[in-house]
């Protein structure tokens, strides 16, 4: 009776494993206990690797680099004019054709908390929700980030799903938005979608920051209060957030917007957007702003890093590059390269690959599965000839994100170019 007992109990022991694996594969609880097993390892890589700055740039020998052109390039070159001293964005930088109403307030979506990490497809789905859409974030998030502990989403991603999944709508994206831009847009009916800096309730790591990014559905305005309504997929439906807070928290990202409209509202989108519905006059608006408030405030650091991605946007690297060096002087969020990449461009164009591998290893060490980091760290590794440890990056980043036709490239070119 004693063997039997205990022969019953091994068996129980060998069996809780089993039973509580197969428990974990029911979906609801997976989804409960995969992002709390996601934070547990979270911390304990911080304890393992301890988190510090954004490494500043290695030691650079001495290049003349004029950062802003000495004259107007000429019409068709691929330059920005050399920008004048101006504000930066602020609550009355934009010119409207006629007075804006003094508050609007549009009906806003049926609220829908986002899971983990799914931010940028949770605000999606409530934007269009307000088009009668019928769908949810877990709709967009198969297609953009079919993986559940993928942390970003670019707003170019997003803009994709609206045209491929729902094509009976139009959908762009712009930077170096202003407050009075989003009024314009909302007195016209239409929401804007923002991407943001955040600040978040809890600490993942030891000497975490707290900063991360974030999106903010706008939805309404009041210049009684100097308030914007906003819908949040983390703090709520109907967020009432001071114009300062939108303005200070939006330049982290450039100031980028999205918009969704439907077909016929295209020309008033157009109109608002006068010079900004081309792309490269957007960029050129952009740069003058990143420029003008490097000059304004030269401890900014979103200031400078929105300078380099500016100047990523038109090629010139070597500038990009050093603006970036000054943003990383200063000081940038914990998290920043988990949104933002330029500064990967910048260094591997302008043939600083040791600045691009310190960076992506430390971007790897705050996001392990970041598809884009894995990219730049092949293509860093190709570049010292280390052609394995390249193909394994591509191939690991085409596995956090099957969909992404940036690594499959990568791979191509490189079984291509032994």
């Amino acid at each position: 009776m004693q063997k039997s007992g205990l022969t019953k109990f091994a068996w129980l022991l060998l069996g809780l494993p089993v039973a509580a694996l197969l428990i974990y594969q029911i979906p609801s609880v997976n989804s409960r206990l995969s992002w709390r097993t996601d934070v547990a390892l979270t911390y304990l890589r911080g304890v393992i690797h301890p988190v510090g700055g954004v490494p500043t740039a290695l030691p650079q020998p001495a290049v003349a680099v004029t950062l802003y052109p000495t004259k107007t390039p000429a019409v068709g070159e691929n330059t920005p004019p050399p920008a004048t001293p101006s504000p930066g964005p602020t609550a009355t930088s934009t010119a409207t054709p006629t007075p804006l109403p003094a508050a609007v307030s549009l009906p806003p979506p049926a609220w829908e908390k986002q899971g983990p990490n799914n931010c940028g497809p949770a605000s999606l789905s409530l934007y269009l929700r307000t088009f009668g859409w019928e769908g949810d974030q877990d709709d967009i998030a198969e297609l953009i980030k079919p993986q559940t502990d993928d942390r970003n989403v670019n707003v170019d991603e997003l803009v994709y799903f609206v045209r491929t999944r729902a094509g009976w709508l139009n959908a762009e994206y712009r930077v170096g938005g202003d407050i009075e831009l989003m009024k314009s847009f909302l007195a016209e009916g239409m929401p804007v979608l923002i991407e943001e800096g955040f600040h978040l309730d809890e600490s993942y790591w030891p000497n975490d920051d707290q900063w991360a990014g974030h999106y903010l559905l706008l939805t309404g305005y009041d210049d009684v209060t100097q308030t914007f309504m906003a819908q949040d997929t983390f703090r709520g439906a109907d967020q009432v957030v001071p114009y300062r807070t939108v303005q200070e928290n939006w330049q982290a990202f450039n100031y980028v917007y999205i918009l969704v409209y439907r077909p016929e509202q295209a020309e008033t989108v157009e109109a608002l957007l006068r010079e900004d519905w081309d792309p490269d006059a957007n960029r050129r608006q952009a740069l003058e702003i990143a420029q003008a408030e490097t000059e304004a405030d030269p401890d900014n650091a979103f200031a400078w890093f929105n300078l380099g991605s500016n100047l990523v946007y038109f090629e010139r690297y070597l500038e990009a590059a050093q603006a970036y060096d000054t943003a990383r002087q200063l000081g940038l969020p914990q998290r920043m390269l988990r949104y933002q990449f330029g500064p990967f461009f910048a260094y591997f164009f302008s043939n600083r690959n040791a600045d691009l591998l310190t960076l992506t290893e430390y971007a790897l060490q705050r996001t392990p599965n970041s598809e884009e980091t894995l990219l730049w760290r092949g293509w860093g590794r190709y570049r010292e000839g280390k052609r394995a440890e390249a193909i394994a990056d591509f191939t690991a980043a085409l596995q956090e994100n099957p969909n992404y036709q940036d690594a499959q490239y990568a791979l191509d070119f490189v079984a291509t170019n032994p």
